[in-house]
């Protein structure tokens, strides 16, 4: 029945199973370290992966395992392995499948702190080369026999240049080079990277899928439909067994267990809430954010607006291809200079001068001195982070407030 459900309907009432004993609507909070299992030996089959079970938190947990049987369906893979951050979801995810030697190939216009990561990666003898264009042309160019992963946005942060997901995941599969694809940005309201192709997608499900910045977390899905060579991806061979869950029975047990970067309990309910609206949310911030684009561009005091939504954006026509429900919530303008971008920031009365997006609020921020501050002036221009540059993820406020609120604190 839950693949007949639209989306709104799935998220209130796909992959839920409701409290048979007390009849809660909503999964509890297992605000558990441990579990009691009724005997030794049903224990020892839990901690042996041959009998399911939950025995400590870090490992697994009952309300978390209800917010990644959603998550799961959300993105139509196969299982979900949910983390403490956004960050905590792309290391497990690609080092899940790497080791000494190899490397990865990323689009350039990625989030700052992801750079940050895949430069501290280095320390491991795991190198990353760069795409400036997420196309196969390019990742053809850099690509190796070392290549275990080719890793990219749905859409930069802040560069908003929109992946065309299937045209790479067709070069990625027939070289047997897994694709992880970051759909933070876009949500699967506007695309599921998996249907068209992805091997693996992550979420910073902090952000929209929370919606209302009470709680960090990030989320792994797998779409189980990679084809495993044992002998460029020799970690996996031992879990191929486990068919289409192979790649998430190792992250379980090893590097997500070992690491430690489990959600807690509490944050796994909250976002489970957020999640439930989800919908209408982006819904309400994708109109806000054309509208509010739309208007930019008759600014005469804005430089420029960078939007997917506008017919201007040279994105535009693989976004209206690829995305059903909108161009996403985020813009970014450039004011001219730095000190007017401070300006327009520090002049804004409704929107938020925060590090994060998909809040319910608007947000701003100046990405070069903040998120790209540890990054080289290379890095910034190639992921779009120019120090004018003032990126705006759109919340669901009266869209007359929000182009009121910008139209003084440009003039100001």
């Amino acid at each position: 029945m839950a693949d007949k459900m639209k989306f709104n309907t799935s998220l209130l009432h796909g992959n839920i199973e409701s409290e048979k004993r007390t009849g809660a609507t909503l999964t509890p909070i297992y605000q558990s370290s441990a579990f009691e299992l009724e005997s030794a030996e049903k224990l020892e089959k839990v901690f042996l992966n041959e009998a399911p079970g939950f025995s400590y938190t870090r490992i697994n947990n009952p309300t978390v395992a209800s917010f990644e049987q959603r998550i799961s369906l959300l993105e139509g893979g196969v299982s979900t392995v949910a983390c403490a951050s956004g960050m905590a979801a792309i290391f497990n995810a690609i080092m899940n499948v790497v080791q000494t030697g190899d490397q990865i190939v990323s689009s350039a216009g990625i989030f700052g702190g992801t750079i940050g990561l895949f430069k501290d990666l280095e320390d491991f003898g795991i190198q990353t080369e760069y795409v400036k264009e997420a196309t196969v042309q390019e990742f053809e160019k850099k690509i190796n026999e070392h290549t275990k992963v080719i890793f990219a946005e749905t859409m930069g942060n802040p560069k908003l240049d929109v992946l065309d997901i299937k045209e790479i995941a067709q070069f990625t599969k027939e070289r047997n080079i897994l694709f992880v694809v970051d759909n933070t940005v876009a949500t699967a309201y506007l695309v599921k990277p998996i249907e068209l192709g992805a091997d693996i997608v992550i979420n910073s499900s902090s952000k929209y899928i929370n919606g209302s910045g009470n709680s960090i977390s990030g989320v792994i899905t797998d779409s189980g439909n990679f084809k495993w060579n044992q002998d460029r991806y020799a970690g996996i061979a031992k879990y191929k067994k486990m068919g289409p869950f192979a790649y998430t029975a190792k992250l379980r047990d090893t590097l997500f267990r070992n690491t430690g970067a489990c959600l807690s309990p509490f944050n796994a309910y909250l976002t489970s809430i957020g999640l439930e609206t989800m919908g209408i949310r982006m819904e309400r911030a994708c109109n806000n954010a054309l509208i509010l684009a739309k208007w930019f561009q008759t600014c005469d005091k804005i430089v420029s607006v960078n939007y997917p939504g506008l017919e201007e954006s040279p994105y535009h026509d693989i976004a209206k291809k690829q995305f059903v429900n909108g161009y996403g919530a985020m813009i970014t303008i450039r004011a001219g200079s730095k000190e007017k971008a401070f300006s327009i920031i520090n002049h804004l009365k409704y929107a938020l001068k925060v590090a994060n997006i998909g809040d319910t609020k608007t947000l701003v921020i100046h990405p070069d001195s903040t998120i790209y501050s540890h990054s080289t002036d290379e890095e910034k221009e190639n992921a779009g982070a120019y120090s004018d540059l003032i990126r705006i993820s759109v919340g669901i406020e009266d869209i007359e407030d929000l182009l009121d609120d910008f139209e003084q604190a440009i003039n100001a």
